[in-house]
């Protein structure tokens, strides 16, 4: 595995490494181009950045809790790309759902740009953050996780996104300085585990009214956690991996726990992997590669459901033998995917993820998975930063980060994309929700088997072209939120 990430750190840009702010120019060129677009497309008057700049079809956005939907699709709005979109959300989710996503923490994503002129070339590549854990530090009583959201969703953005990222941390950090009123989602979050999270007292004050958890629509408001992303949007995402804040990191979680580094924070880098991909008819399908081990599993499951796509009892037993050889001790993806011989195989109880995508009217999409390897990771407060940091994956086991992304080659184009959470049932969540819109053109035809859950985006007529045959649905047992069209 070690030998994975430094194949990952190679092909990490400099720029993502130091958190410096080139995309600005980037980002200025893209609102140029944006400014010569036709007025049937664009709103005249609105700026790009600004809500209803692009009018008619925007694309869609789909997630685990309410607010981060809605967050993107403000991003469409503006003229953002899927990717613009997609940053927002995992940012917005660091505030709004900090159980499941958070700057302590990180994730896993497939990314998909379609046309000549991406950089990948209209295939697509996962996008790794996932929290690792460290090779030194971190040997407190609650041992932590590299905490790689911040520098994992730069990097996405870097390489699919448009606006300027230091816009998209604004509006996360307003969400945390005004304050959201707390969803269901983050209400059963608290519940299940409010007994050990409150022993922290920062924790306590935070998510609690007078010793109880938050109840849902109660106002949650973050100063401190608000005043980091202002920091990060002022000084750059590498202040908090070797700045001031990296130093300030490394102090404070000596007091949450789980001691952490500048050294290690410095060498804590995203990566770009071709992504693990299964044939289905005229279509491929494209999964995040290990160490998101996630991606392995539901391609696993996804390659049995093509031979039999009832049976998804033995597509669940294909995807958890997959991911436990591969945790045994790796061996070549691609041959675990197609093997039919992998002897049964359970797993530990396992975290909690969420997951969340986009989709624009050129056909570019994203869709991720994040954790905090365990509900609120470590269970307490880095103080004075509003954060927490994820458990460390030495300590408990890692969660199946599952997400896939279904394309057309022929036509250059995007078909469907599905995130799946529900611990063991995630690969066979994102198997069977693919499936079912490959198959019926509808995003969730059928819920996916318990105790998985899953979002899905469709596109049954493809896209960019048939922007007609799009929908977005969020699982119907759960609270969140899928917003499509105009």
């Amino acid at each position: 595995m070690r030998r994975v990430i430094g194949r990952m750190i190679t092909h990490s840009r400099a720029a993502v490494a130091l958190g410096t702010p080139l995309l600005l120019g980037l980002s200025l060129t893209a609102c140029d181009t944006l400014n010569k677009a036709s007025d049937s497309v664009f709103g005249g008057g609105v700026q790009p950045g600004q809500q209803g700049y692009v009018s008619g079809f925007l694309g869609g956005t789909v997630a685990d809790e309410p607010r981060a939907a809605l967050l993107g699709r403000e991003v469409l709005s503006a003229g953002g790309s899927a990717g613009d979109a997609v940053a927002a959300m995992g940012l917005g989710l660091s505030v709004t759902l900090p159980s499941r996503a958070g700057l302590g923490g990180g994730g896993a994503c497939i990314a998909y740009a379609p046309g000549s002129d991406s950089q990948n070339k209209g295939v697509p590549e996962s996008v790794l953050f996932v929290p690792l854990a460290p090779r030194t530090g971190s040997a407190g009583d609650r041992p932590a996780a590299l905490p790689l959201m911040a520098r994992g969703l730069f990097a996405l953005h870097a390489r699919y996104g448009f606006l300027p990222f230091e816009a998209l941390l604004a509006q996360a950090e307003n969400l945390a300085r005004g304050g959201v009123p707390a969803s269901r989602t983050l209400v059963r979050d608290l519940n299940a585990v409010s007994g050990p999270l409150f022993a922290d007292p920062t924790a306590r004050d935070l998510f609690g009214r007078g010793g109880k958890t938050l109840t849902e629509g109660q106002r949650l408001v973050q100063p401190a956690l608000a005043g980091t992303l202002a920091q990060l949007r002022l000084a750059g995402v590498g202040d908090l991996y070797q700045g001031a804040m990296a130093r300030r990191l490394a102090t404070e979680s000596a007091q949450a726990g789980g001691t952490l580094t500048v050294e290690v924070l410095r060498g804590a880098l995203p990566g770009f992997l071709p992504a693990l991909t299964v044939a289905y008819g005229n279509d491929r399908v494209a999964f995040p590669a290990p160490p998101a081990d996630g991606g392995l599993a539901a391609a696993a499951a996804f390659s049995a459901l093509v031979r039999d796509p009832s049976d998804l009892a033995g597509a669940s037993a294909r995807s958890l033998a997959a991911a436990a050889r591969w945790r045994a001790g790796g061996g070549d993806p691609a041959a675990l995917i197609a093997a039919t011989d992998l002897p049964a195989a359970g797993m530990p109880s396992l975290p909690a993820s969420t997951t969340f995508g986009a989709v624009d009217r050129k056909g570019n999409a994203v869709m991720c998975a994040t954790t905090m390897g365990n509900l609120f990771g470590t269970g307490r407060m880095l103080p004075g930063l509003g954060f927490l940091l994820a458990a460390s994956p030495a300590s408990l086991p890692p969660p199946l980060l599952s997400v896939g992304l279904a394309w057309n080659p022929r036509e250059n184009a995007f078909h469907a994309a599905a995130g799946g959470s529900g611990q063991a049932g995630a690969p066979v969540a994102v198997a069977a929700g693919l499936m079912n819109a490959l198959r019926t053109g509808k995003p969730m035809a059928a819920p996916v088997p318990e105790p998985g859950r899953a979002n899905v985006m469709s596109c049954a007529g493809l896209l960019p072209g048939k922007e007609s045959t799009c929908a977005l649905a969020t699982d119907p047992r759960e609270s969140g939120l899928a917003m499509s069209g105009g």
